[in-house]
């Protein structure tokens, strides 16, 4: 369970489910009106924490730099969507709903805030126990009632409305005690966090396929072709020339020869391709909402010797 001294190391932390996934980051912290145990945790979800999720933080344990909690991403991500009031409580029905979401019994909580205020009452007035139970429950009447009243009161308040208020350390602290012992008022404002978030964007792949090419090449190549020569006799062929027969017929054979182009393929390799990966960096302009306090002073003049009785009712509007 988580104790109010580690809730500052939970702010603002990662939240992971029991598996090892992160589920986002923790936002507010919400206590318990009768026990002023931390109760909820809301968890910013989705693209750049767009979303606000409700996961009980009884049974969470903080792990290193993280918060742990017993819960699935995707359960978790599945909480039914509630509405916060102004003054930063759940409602019962809200809180029903989100008991009855995540399977914990309402029963049981109640009966474990009986058990805080019986040990509260145990301590005597004046303390924790006692009359300040009154003032956290916030139906129960002033926080000068005696012990068992501020315990009686405070059940009451509890099954008539749960409420939660989120709380930032001692900021959360000073805003359900009423801002006692100091009357300054904390002004508070919302940041804006931004993140990335790795998503698959496409698919890139290779493919190799066959595509047939005319190639066209020029080769030279020879022919043989008949010329006649035609030689004078002369004293050096006449013996050669008057060898045959005086008249007669005959005929001389000659084979003529040429060259023709023999085309063949050769499968060689000629290349590799493969395919990597390169990141590029660009600038996104992002645009969120935050919400900021505002403190303005009021100042209000009272007639003299106007009564203070007087002054309440016109304070409330009265004549």
């Amino acid at each position: 369970m988580i104790t109010r001294e580690e809730i500052a190391n939970v702010l603002d932390q990662p939240v992971y489910d029991g598996d090892g996934n992160k589920i986002g980051d923790a936002k507010h912290v919400f206590f318990d009106d009768m026990t002023g145990r931390p109760e909820w945790v809301s968890v910013k979800t989705g693209m750049f924490g767009s979303t606000e999720s409700f996961v009980p933080i009884r049974d969470a344990a903080l792990v290193q730099d993280h918060l742990e909690v017993p819960y699935g991403k995707d359960q978790v991500k599945g909480a039914p969507s509630v509405d916060v009031d102004a003054g930063g409580h759940l409602s019962e029905t809200e809180e029903h709903r989100l008991y009855d979401y995540y399977g914990i019994n309402w029963d049981s909580v109640l009966s474990e805030a009986e058990r805080t205020d019986d040990d509260r009452f145990a301590a005597g007035p004046g303390t924790a126990g006692a009359a300040g139970t009154a003032g956290a429950a916030g139906l129960a009447g002033t926080a000068g009632a005696a012990g068992a009243a501020g315990t009686a009161g405070g059940r009451t308040g509890r099954e008539d409305a749960m409420r939660r208020e989120g709380m930032r350390g001692d900021e959360g602290a000073m805003r359900r005690e009423g801002m006692r012992g100091d009357e300054a008022m904390t002004r508070s404002e919302e940041q804006m966090h931004i993140g990335v978030e790795r998503h698959e964007s496409g698919r890139a792949r290779l493919r190799k396929y066959v595509v047939t090419e005319e190639v066209q090449q020029t080769v030279p190549v020879t022919h043989e072709e008949v010329r006649v020569v035609r030689e004078p006799i002369t004293d050096a062929n006449r013996d050669e020339a008057l060898a045959g027969p005086e008249i007669s017929e005959a005929e001389h054979e000659v084979t003529l020869h040429a060259e023709r182009p023999v085309v063949e393929t050769e499968t060689v390799p000629v290349e590799r391709v493969r395919m990597t990966t390169e990141e590029l960096t660009e600038n996104e302009t992002v645009r969120g909402q935050v919400r900021k306090e505002r403190i303005e002073a009021e100042t209000e003049s009272f007639t003299e010797g106007e009564t203070k009785n007087a002054r309440d009712d016109k304070r409330r509007g009265g004549k």
